[in-house]
């Protein structure tokens, strides 16, 4: 009876062991279950939308007008864009589609997704999880392709949280609505600092997640009023997106990872990063093109903080890229470093998508000695001169 109630003891603390650790699988990197909704319902892919009905589309909660789209599928004249694929979600007015996920309480996640346009006279999608909640405008198209990748970051507040999409205009037609489709997610790490570097993810390695099947990059839009950022350590400012570029699909300076400014100066990227009031600093940066037959010129403004250069990046033999150097004399603590491109530059094959000059291996490098004290030195040396020439006169 002993060894029965032992063993019966031993049981529950494993089976109790099993469930604890069960309870704390959280979503990994990478699509979401059903994320890209080739999952059929119960009742198999329909012939036409969905319509307003509850868990129809496995593993996601729709509330209002959600419609699964079929690749090839029409409304009127207009064929519906499928991004990956043979199936997507459409949301209509007001509509939403929501997934439960588990995540890590304190946590930085990125949330990747395609979106695409209908028929929608002004067309967004909002984006919320825990107290976050973010509006993407897609009136803007950046490619041809009739679609995009974009990236959003939440911090979490628990390990349980609900991602939700949701369509927020109100159209004559109910369903009309943007289109959703290759739903991933990816927890964010905060690279360390360099002892010789001044910013943070100077080389953009960390960032959202990106699919090795997809050569449109990820865009990146403006998180000014945020306190996290897809790309930890960068803020997107103004009102257009930037491009995340990797190096399966564009030409990249150095590594896997690189930014593309698009739309001028509507496309901004900036760092806060450490200074030494007085002391003399160069921020260094490579330059270069993506190599999406962009249209030349190509050229950046960079910024360190009262600061200002511009810098074009000219073709020289098979070099892609261009090391640059700004140099300046911190004011403060802490400096803004900023950069966009000059241009508003479209490619060279199809005309309208948007691309522009690529920057990489951004660094900011403290002088071996600040103002002070070289001026020191200046003085030092002067009184010595002076006290020579007192002696030898």
């Amino acid at each position: 009876m002993t060894r029965l109630s032992a063993g019966w003891s031993c049981w529950t603390c494993f089976s109790l062991t099993l469930l604890a650790f069960s309870t704390l699988v959280v979503a990994e990197d990478g699509l979401l279950v059903n994320g890209d909704f080739e999952t059929p319902p119960a009742d198999g892919f329909p012939d036409s939308g969905l319509g307003e009905v509850t868990s129809a589309i496995p593993s996601w909660i729709t509330n209002g007008t959600v419609e699964l789209v079929e690749a090839g599928q029409k409304q009127g004249g207009m064929l519906l864009v499928v991004p990956q694929g043979l199936h997507a979600v459409r949301l209509g007015n007001d509509a939403e589609l929501s997934q439960d996920i588990k995540v890590e309480k304190g946590s930085i996640y990125s949330v990747t997704f395609s979106a695409a346009r209908t028929c929608a006279q002004l067309e967004s999608i909002n984006v919320s999880i825990a107290s976050f909640s973010h509006e993407v405008d897609l009136q803007t198209l950046y490619n041809i392709e009739g679609w995009d990748l974009y990236a959003l970051a939440f911090e979490v507040e628990s390990d349980d949280e609900r991602l939700t999409f949701r369509n927020t205009g109100m159209e004559d037609d109910p369903t009309c609505g943007p289109i959703l489709d290759d739903i991933a997610i990816k927890k964010l790490f905060t690279p360390d600092k360099p002892k010789d570097n001044a910013v943070i993810n100077g080389d953009f390695e960390e960032g959202p997640w990106m699919f090795r099947n997809t050569s449109l990059g990820v865009l990146l839009p403006t998180n000014l009023d945020e306190e996290v950022s897809s790309l930890p350590g960068w803020i997107v400012e103004s009102n257009r997106a930037v491009r995340y570029v990797d190096s399966n699909h564009y030409t990249v300076p150095e590594g896997k990872r690189a930014v593309e400014l698009l739309s001028g100066k509507e496309g901004i990227i900036s760092q806060m990063v450490e200074t030494t009031p007085e002391k003399q600093y160069s921020l260094t940066f490579s330059l270069g093109e993506a190599g999406d037959s962009c249209k030349q010129p190509l050229a950046v403004m960079a910024f360190a903080g009262d600061q200002a250069e511009s810098f074009h990046y000219t073709p020289l033999g098979n070099a892609s890229h261009q090391s640059q150097n700004l140099s300046f004399t911190a004011k403060a603590e802490r400096t803004r470093i900023a950069f966009y491109s000059i241009y508003y530059n479209t490619r060279t094959d199809d005309k309208s998508s948007l691309c522009g000059p690529v920057i990489d291996e951004v660094k900011v490098w403290g002088a071996s000695g600040s103002v002070t004290v070289r001026a020191r030195l200046a003085h030092g040396l002067l009184g010595l001169l002076l006290f020579m020439y007192l002696v030898f006169t």
